[in-house]
């Protein structure tokens, strides 16, 4: 009864699949002229007040360039305005949840799903921990029979994906989730983390009719993963429902300080963001759910046909995914009101910068789709153009500061031209200037980028949840705090996205490698990574200062920070420095005030897997009678005569000369063959005191 009466609401739901679109539109009008218009206010009092009024060439280059970059933070403005009107008027009654009741939800009948988890070279023990959490917290919903669990491997050190095998199988163990609970590697990593999904889709994608995708750091509760499949079952038409994951367990002050952020911030800019983009959302690659036989139709990614960065696999397939499901006729949602999905941040600036150095390359990979991408939707070409941009105004702000310093030195040092390059007739034209303009626009620009953190306090403060952030003194005041450090921050990254740019339209190519989620940076790291930047800023003050005394301290709020980088990247690194501020009551979020459940299950610190200290996981894998014949279960048959024969050399050099005489991809094959497993153990077992496994038998037995 319960599956018929789900059915036909489907089937309701099918036949008015587009009645958001007629909203969707208004929305976006709107956004529009509030953008646009404004730019072209703050455009016009720019033009008032360059001393030739656009009257040269550069005049008119800067105008262009503060053009696009002031209406590309009035988006962000607008959408976080957006975002405070929703959410104070009760939220968006378009949104998925909003279509739905409570009750209605909770009778519609679940359908088998995946969750699936891609990882490479991650941190083994914590990433499982917080796997087996979600695990747990479904199986807390009474559901847990809808869905199974697959650990999706690309790792090629032996010593890490042997112990990522080990940990999965004393997972199954503990938890009882022999068949519930898989794993598979893949021996050739091809497109990355697009490829490791896609071959999981070719294999058991039809085995389920939805996949969750979390990331190495995810956490989903179990109501929220059940909630998510309950709506993709009531919206037939949806082919990606995505969450907005929160930070949470930040150790140092500077992902103390992104979490921070995200917690406070984020509302108002998802609640805006999702009723601007309506449908036509963006996939973020986590945390989402998928329609397993829609992606599978649709959603193949092809490689680029284009030239240097613009040809080969698609880096960063996430938004490329949400745009081939919106050109098929499915939408693709973004849903706030889904809680408890959760991430983490990367624990230094330096970690967050090497993520940046990836990502920019893939968004700007997308430019190639967003001009040249066949039936592709308005809204996505946006959402684009919205991640290249999220990069590219770096070197545009830099551009702008480098022409900014020119038009100055042209004022400085040459006699004032009253016949301008682009300037016509008998009259001269005379330079002006208007301070008192200069600092309204400045304040304008400010404005823009400061008031959203203000209106989150208030938002913060309407629905009484400052006693959450530490009371409405500490929130006030960790705000402050979080603006100075991104005031410091902000030249920062703009020189490094302006290199990582520049290095992606030269086609540099990049290693694509776990994430540090542990380690503080040194003295010596900081400042070998900042010292171009601290030059640059020295220099650029100094050549300000004897330029003129005014033009000196409009240079500083960039100097200073660039100045300044080493150090800051050292102090927000340490993990003491933020323990120090939590201990104070600042940059509190409620997550840590109030854990749940699941957060307490990923807490948990207790390994997956009995280790023996002082011996390598390959080390183990060959010396634990255990262990040995579980990675031979999951190792290959022998293949052909001349394959044995290489395994069999390789086997006996390490069995002379230990794991070191070998390269990684060639204990990657012993690893993988049943027969040398076997045989290695058997021969380390009867080795000589003397010899390497001979001591490394003697470490095994100390330990027991």
């Amino acid at each position: 009864m319960s599956e018929a009466i789900g059915s036909k609401m489907s089937a309701k739901k099918a036949e008015r699949p587009f009645r958001w679109r007629g909203i969707a539109f208004i929305r976006r009008a709107l956004l529009a002229v509030f953008v646009f218009g404004q730019t072209a206010i703050a455009c016009y009092y720019l033009l008032w007040i360059l001393p030739y009024h656009g009257g040269t060439v550069l005049e008119q280059a800067l105008l262009a360039l503060f053009a696009l970059l002031y209406s590309w933070i009035a988006v962000g403005f607008w959408t976080a305005v957006f975002g405070l009107v929703i959410r104070l008027t009760g939220g968006d009654r378009y949104s998925l949840l909003k279509r739905h009741t409570p009750e209605q939800l909770d009778a519609t009948p679940l359908a088998r799903t995946a969750i699936v988890m891609p990882i490479y070279h991650e941190p083994v023990q914590k990433t499982l921990r917080g796997l087996r959490a979600v695990y747990r917290d479904l199986e807390r919903t009474g559901q847990l029979e809808h869905f199974e669990f697959y650990i999706l491997s690309d790792s090629r050190d032996p010593d890490v994906w042997l112990e990522e095998q080990t940990a999965w199988q004393y997972m199954c163990d503990e938890l009882g989730a022999e068949g519930r609970l898989f794993y598979r590697r893949r021996t050739v990593n091809l497109n990355y983390k697009s490829g490791n999904v896609a071959d999981f889709l070719r294999r058991w994608g039809r085995r389920s009719r939805y996949m969750v995708v979390l990331d190495a750091d995810s956490l989903l509760s179990g109501k929220t993963l059940v909630r998510m499949v309950q709506l993709m079952q009531r919206e037939p038409r949806t082919g990606i429902l995505q969450t907005n994951p929160t930070l949470i367990n930040g150790q140092s002050l500077f992902a103390r300080l992104q979490q921070f952020a995200n917690r406070v911030y984020s509302p108002l800019f998802a609640t805006g963001l999702a009723a601007v983009q309506m449908g036509d959302a963006a996939f973020w690659g986590h945390n989402a759910i998928i329609r397993n036989d829609a992606f599978m139709r649709h959603c193949g990614l092809r490689k680029l046909p284009g030239f240097g960065l613009f040809k080969g696999p698609i880096m960063s397939h996430d938004f490329v995914e949400a745009a081939y499901m919106g050109r098929a006729g499915y939408e693709v949602w973004l849903e706030p009101g889904l809680g408890q999905s959760h991430e983490e941040s990367p624990p230094t600036l330096g970690d967050e910068l090497t993520r940046d150095e990836r990502w920019s390359k893939g968004n700007l990979q997308h430019l190639w789709i967003m001009l040249f991408g066949r039936k592709l939707r308005f809204a996505h070409r946006m959402a684009f153009l919205n991640g290249i941009m999220a990069y590219v105004a770096s070197p545009l702000w830099l551009l702008f500061l480098i022409l900014t310093t020119v038009e100055a030195t042209q004022m400085a040092l040459t006699p004032i031209d009253y016949f301008p390059e682009d300037h016509q007739g008998l009259f001269p034209l005379w330079p002006e200037w208007r301070p008192e303009w200069a600092i309204g626009l400045a304040l304008s620009t400010a404005a823009l980028l400061f008031l959203p953190k203000f209106f989150a306090i208030f938002d913060v403060l309407v629905r009484r949840q400052a006693r959450q952030f530490g009371g409405f003194i500490r929130l006030f005041f960790s705000v402050m705090i979080e603006i100075l450090i991104s005031v410091l921050l902000a030249p920062v990254r703009m020189l490094a996205h302006s290199r990582y740019i520049l290095g992606a339209f030269l086609n540099f190519s990049l290693s694509w490698a776990g994430q540090n989620r542990t380690e503080e940076t040194t003295w010596r790291d900081a400042l070998v990574s900042q010292a171009p930047g601290m030059v640059i800023g020295f220099a650029w003050s100094a050549f300000a200062w004897t330029l003129d005394t005014v033009f000196f301290l409009w240079s500083l709020p960039v100097a200073i920070p660039l100045v300044l980088a080493a150090p800051t990247c050292v102090l927000l690194s340490r993990v003491r420095a933020g323990r120090l501020f939590k201990k104070r009551g600042l940059l509190i979020i409620p997550e840590e005030r109030q854990r749940s459940l699941l957060m307490e299950d990923a807490a948990d610190q207790g390994r997956l897997s009995p280790h023996q200290d002082g011996l390598t996981s390959f080390e183990e894998a060959i010396l634990s009678p255990r262990l040995n014949r579980m990675h031979q279960d999951l190792a290959r048959l022998p293949r052909g005569v001349v394959r044995r024969e290489s395994l069999n050399r390789l086997a006996q050099l390490c069995l002379d000369f230990g794991p070191d005489a070998l390269t990684r991809s060639e204990l990657s094959h012993l690893c993988r063959d049943r027969e040398s497993l076997a045989w290695l153990h058997n021969a380390a077992w009867r080795s000589s005191p003397e010899s390497f496994w001979g001591e490394r038998l003697a470490v095994l037995s100390a330990m027991d």
